[in-house]
């Protein structure tokens, strides 16, 4: 039986592999600061603990697993990363847990260490037409990432890869472009943009309006979790280290987001463009890198995942009017 450790596992993609990683059969430990807040882990031991504490690490990875994912970080949506409020967490939080893991990790001569990078370290400059973003993994240099938390994924990255380089660590590495689904932040101010827009539509009633930050016409694609987790597990299988995007390339407006959502919710709502944090005009991912390497693409139609998530969220938004949702 294989063996796993989730770093993370109590977050909305770590939730989600580690089912994954159970009905392959693995032998599966998870570490988080707390446990999943909307469904139980299935893991085979749940440890709740702070990976920004070495001894915590020590703890956890304690002998040779088969294969890490290091999932743990500072995250959220717009709201949280570009307020500016919590750059200096973002930044020490996520380096330090890094750190500390992969240090460990060289000590007991793991397996494979799966990373997760985000598409937020890639320079702001190529993004400036929202029709035309460019996010081809050889474009990241010169850096300028538009966040402390694109700079934070950019450096831990060059880690990663410095520990393969100098100790042996074998590392996978993939940049995360927008993933959504079910069972992940949908309200709080961490959640992104798919989750609060389904909020917003589920809580809103008919013939009322919804907000949105800016004029909407900032583009993105979004990557529903399962397809993000084919990928995930296609390259920690292969020989190919990357970093390598793992996205969508279908790219639409925030405010086409929004109308596919409400479409779903068959609401007829206006939207109210406001002031709020961005982030970069334009991102969608480029997936030629990934095709080449490992003979896949995702290929989900973003409709179909919005309707998942969305029922999800509607139901969630209905529990919490009665007091029992789990958020």
């Amino acid at each position: 039986m294989k063996t796993a450790l989730i770093c993370g596992v109590g977050g909305f993609i770590g939730g989600h592999l580690a089912k994954r990683l159970k009905r392959e059969g693995y032998w599966v430990r998870g570490v988080d600061l707390k446990n999943h807040e909307y469904v139980p882990s299935p893991v085979d031991e749940f440890v709740v603990g702070d990976l920004r504490e070495q001894s915590v690490v020590r703890s956890v990875l304690d002998k040779r697993f088969d294969e890490v994912y290091q999932l743990a970080a500072d995250m959220g949506g717009a709201g949280y990363i570009f307020s500016g409020e919590h750059d200096a967490d973002v930044m020490h939080n996520s380096a330090t847990i890094n750190l500390n893991v992969l240090e460990q990790a060289k000590l007991v001569r793991i397996g494979r260490i799966f990373y997760s990078s985000s598409a937020c370290m890639y320079p702001a400059y190529n993004q400036e037409d929202p029709d035309n973003p460019k996010c081809s993994e050889d474009s990241a240099y010169p850096a300028a990432p538009d966040s402390e938390y694109g700079w934070e994924k950019l450096f831990s990255e060059r880690l990663y890869l410095s520990y393969h380089r100098n100790h042996g660590v074998q590392v996978r590495i993939a940049r995360f472009h927008n993933i959504f689904g079910p069972e992940g932040s949908w309200t709080g101010g961490r959640e992104k943009a798919p989750a609060a827009l389904c909020r917003k539509v589920a809580e809103a009633r008919e013939g009322g309006e919804i907000e949105i930050w800016g004029d909407g016409k900032q583009t993105r694609s979004f990557l529903y979790i399962d397809e993000c987790l084919e990928g995930v597990r296609r390259l920690v299988n292969s020989d190919f280290m990357g970093p390598v995007n793992i996205g969508s390339e279908e790219m639409v407006t925030i405010n086409q987001l929004a109308e596919m959502v409400m479409s779903i919710a068959a609401k007829k709502l206006s939207i109210k463009h406001v002031a709020g944090p961005l982030g970069v005009r334009g991102r969608n991912s480029d997936n030629r890198l990934i095709f080449e390497k490992l003979d896949w693409k995702p290929s989900k139609k973003l409709l179909d995942g919005l309707r998942m998530t969305y029922k999800w969220i509607d139901q969630q938004v209905a529990l919490s009017r009665t007091g029992w949702a789990t958020k």
